[in-house]
C-alpha cells in the first residue's frame, strides 16, 4: 500500500481525496495547507510542515495554489518523492519549474484529474486532427462562483489537444473575454467562454461548427469525488514511473 500525503488539505479538492482515500482503504499520511489546523482524517492534523510530509509520503498531491509551487517542488525533490499536480491557474514561470524538477523526479501534471475528460481531450485531439480549419472550434465552462481562474484548467487542456490535432499553438490560435465590436471570428482560432455560478463542479463543452453543420461533445462533473478517484489512481500509478513530466494519458493507457 503507498503512503499518500497532501498539499492544499484544507481546499475543497484536498478534502475530497482525502475523503476517497480514507474510504478505499488507503495510506493516508496527512496534509498541508497554509492554515495548519484541521484534520485531513480523525487523527491525522492538517500541518504547514511540508518537508515532514514529503519525506513521509511515497507519493504527494498536490491541489493549493500557484503561489505555493516552487516550495512543494522543493521539498519533493529533498525527499526524491513524486508528485502529482492537479493546481490551477499556473503560468509559463510555474511550468518552467515543473519541467526542471521533472529532470529529477516524476511529476504528472494536469489540468483535470478526471479519467472522463481526459478521453475527452484525447476525441477532441482526434476530431480537430480530422477537421479542417473551416471548422470553428469553442469551447464552454461553466464552474461554481468560488472559481478564481478562467478559463478553467479542463478548458486550457482541451484547447491544448484541440491545438495538438490541429498541429498549431493555442497560444497564437485562442480567442477569450470576446466584447463589444469583435469583429469577425478569426479563421482556425479556439474560442473559450467562461460561466460562473451556484455550485456547478464543472461542465466543459467543446463544439466543432462548420456551414450546416455541427458537432458537440461534453463532460458533465456531478461532483468532487471524480477528480478525488481519478488523482488517486494518478499518483498510483505515478510511483512506478521514472524522473520525467507525465500527463493523465498515460494513466489512461492513451
Amino acid at each position: 500500500m503507498i503512503s499518500i500525503g497532501i498539499f492544499g488539505a484544507a481546499g475543497r479538492m484536498g478534502q475530497a481525496i482525502a475523503t476517497v482515500a480514507t474510504d478505499a482503504g488507503l495510506g493516508l499520511v496527512g496534509g498541508t495547507d497554509r492554515a495548519g489546523s484541521g484534520d485531513i482524517a480523525p487523527g491525522l492534523p492538517i500541518t504547514t510542515d511540508i518537508a515532514a510530509l514529503a519525506q513521509a509520503s511515497d507519493v504527494l498531491i498536490d491541489f493549493s495554489v500557484p503561489g505555493a509551487l516552487s516550495a512543494h517542488l522543493d521539498a519533493c525533490i529533498a525527499a526524491h518523492k513524486p508528485i502529482l499536480i492537479g493546481t490551477t491557474g499556473l503560468e509559463p514561470v510555474h511550468h518552467a519549474l515543473i519541467d526542471q524538477a521533472a529532470l529529477v523526479i516524476p511529476v504528472l501534471q494536469t489540468g483535470n484529474t478526471s479519467l472522463g475528460v481526459n478521453l475527452l481531450a484525447a476525441l477532441v485531439e482526434q476530431a480537430a486532427a480530422g477537421l479542417g480549419d473551416d471548422w470553428d472550434i469553442e469551447i464552454v465552462e461553466m464552474h461554481h462562483r468560488h472559481k478564481v481562474d478562467a478559463p478553467s484548467g479542463t478548458a486550457l487542456l482541451l484547447g491544448e489537444a484541440a491545438a495538438r490535432g490541429r498541429g498549431i499553438d493555442l497560444a497564437d490560435h485562442s480567442e477569450r473575454g470576446r466584447d463589444g465590436i469583435t469583429g469577425a471570428r478569426g479563421k482556425g482560432a479556439i474560442g473559450f467562454a467562461a460561466l460562473r455560478g451556484g455550485s456547478v463542479a464543472g461542465d466543459h463543452q467543446v463544439i466543432f461548427a462548420t456551414e450546416g453543420e455541427r458537432i458537440e461533445i461534453g463532460h458533465r462533473a456531478e461532483n468532487r469525488s471524480i477528480f478525488a478517484r481519478g488523482a488517486i489512481k494518478g499518483a498510483q500509478w505515478l510511483v512506478d514511473q521514472p524522473a520525467g513530466r507525465y500527463d493523465m494519458k498515460g494513466v489512461l493507457g492513451l
